[in-house]
């Protein structure tokens, strides 16, 4: 398949495999379209957006305690549960600042960052693990699952990013994982018979979405047993509670919780014991076929087509294969497959796709929650994925006489804000370059003023599809 000129391959790259071109970014990726890629590939850690706070344990932590001591007052019918409530109204909107903060900071690094494609590569990944919401704990935890599970390792070993990301108190809290106890551990004989306020037994949640959607995927053949089994081994994995004056939020083993005993999962027979066991388990599972052949699919749907060419997703299994689950070199090897660059662009936009690349073609920075809101209009809420598969990619999905609408209506608020004094038809030529088809810049240049003009961009098809 031969790769399509310079001049569309350079608008492929920035509009494609990055965030949508900001101005004189297509010029400077001309200069060769797939090194400009590739020198984005890096071991070290993504740089995370700016600013994005790594710890907000303290404030978790307090938030908790109130909560829990203003329902307890509640249930007594105590005078207290009055005095309690503006205490924990306070540290409820502090906790969802600092949830806010995140949100705001990611989408402005996206909207800025040189380095558009590692951060499309990062954002995948995050999607890949969702950590999705449900109340302020938990998603006061998913800026800093991304932060410190997912960044670190998107473009090392699948393996460590894995490990990292299905042992990170925020996994381990929205599946449940902490709440898992082996039924033969040795805390199940000490809680038998007790009065609790919470059933002890096998949680699978984390076990079934790892086989499922992490790793293998459902065609691999796995069985129920198989999924009980992998939970089985899994148990004993959890965090210190919040209360915990010190190292609180903590993942750690906790042994009197794991179900003793050898493993069988996916024919592979598990001897090792304790929290040993889980960690065999999960990089087996790294190093399957069937998780090369899973993910490489996933990689090449979200980049290039809903239905992607089974070519290319046979390079990027042979990358994958071939170096161990080495991200970098399966992301060079996407970058390389001609069918990557495809001149017919087959991917619509998400809603925040949609957002980035609107700032990053006007050259502006999102600074307040408030220029984020239409993101839950448009059924892309951050952080709250509504479930764990996370948000899904095809173009159905998206491209609904709703969202269109409402895109639309945006796009109309957005445009007097950001086209200044500036001429669309250039903006136009900086954010798409040849993807600009005749007809699109006609319809700008004749626009009866620069905000009509600018809408038109944002609205074209081209714009619409990367």
């Amino acid at each position: 398949m031969a790769l399509p000129d310079r001049d569309l391959q350079a608008a492929i790259a920035v509009t494609r495999f990055g965030l949508g071109a900001r101005p004189g970014e297509i010029a400077e990726a001309r200069r060769d379209p797939q090194g400009f890629l590739k020198a984005q590939l890096r071991t070290r850690p993504a740089k995370p957006p700016r600013a994005m706070p790594l710890d907000r344990t303290e404030a978790i932590r307090a938030f908790s305690e109130a909560q829990s001591a203003f329902v307890q007052a509640n249930r007594r019918q105590s005078p207290e549960a009055q005095a309690l409530h503006p205490e924990l109204s306070t540290l409820r909107k502090a906790l969802r600042d600092k949830i806010q903060s995140d949100v705001v900071q990611r989408a402005a690094h996206g909207a800025t960052t040189e380095s558009a494609f590692a951060e499309r590569w990062a954002l995948f990944w995050a999607n890949h693990f969702t950590v999705g919401a449900g109340n302020f704990v938990r998603t006061a935890t998913i800026g800093p699952f991304e932060t410190t599970a997912v960044r670190p390792h998107v473009f090392g070993a699948f393996t460590d990013l894995l490990v990292a990301a299905e042992t990170h108190p925020a996994m381990l809290l929205y599946l449940d994982q902490h709440r898992s106890i082996g039924p033969g551990s040795a805390l199940a004989a000490q809680m038998a018979g007790r009065k609790s306020s919470r059933a002890v037994g096998l949680n699978e949640n984390l076990a079934r979405e790892i086989l499922e959607l992490h790793t293998v995927g459902v065609e691999a053949g796995y069985t129920q047993a198989d999924v009980t089994e992998f939970a089985r081994a899994l148990t004993g994995i959890t965090f210190r509670g919040f209360s915990a004056p010190e190292r609180a939020g903590e993942t750690y083993f906790r042994t009197i919780a794991h179900e003793p005993g050898p493993r069988t999962v996916m024919g592979v027979r598990y001897e090792v014991q304790g929290e040993g066991q889980s960690t065999a388990i999960l990089r087996d599972l790294a190093a399957r076929p069937e998780t090369a052949r899973f993910i490489s699919r996933k990689i090449a749907r979200h980049f290039v087509a809903d239905d992607p060419p089974p070519a290319l997703v046979a390079r990027l299994e042979e990358a994958w294969l071939a170096s161990d689950g080495a991200l970098d070199q399966v992301a060079a090897a996407l970058i390389s497959a001609p069918e990557a660059w495809a001149a017919e662009p087959k991917k619509f936009k998400t809603p925040y796709e949609f957002l980035i690349s609107s700032w990053r073609a006007t050259d502006r920075i999102p600074k307040m929650p408030q220029e984020l809101a239409i993101l839950t209009a448009l059924g892309q809420r951050p952080f709250y994925a509504s479930s764990p598969e996370g948000w899904p990619e095809e173009e159905a999905a998206w491209a609904t006489p709703d969202g269109i609408i409402k895109r639309l209506v945006w796009t109309e608020s957005f445009a007097p804000k950001a086209v200044g004094g500036r001429d669309p038809s250039d903006l136009a030529a900086q954010a798409l370059g040849a993807r600009l088809s005749p007809t699109t810049a006609k319809a700008i240049a004749r626009s009866e003023s620069r905000d009509e003009g600018l809408a038109l961009l944002l609205m074209s098809p081209e714009f619409q599809r990367r």
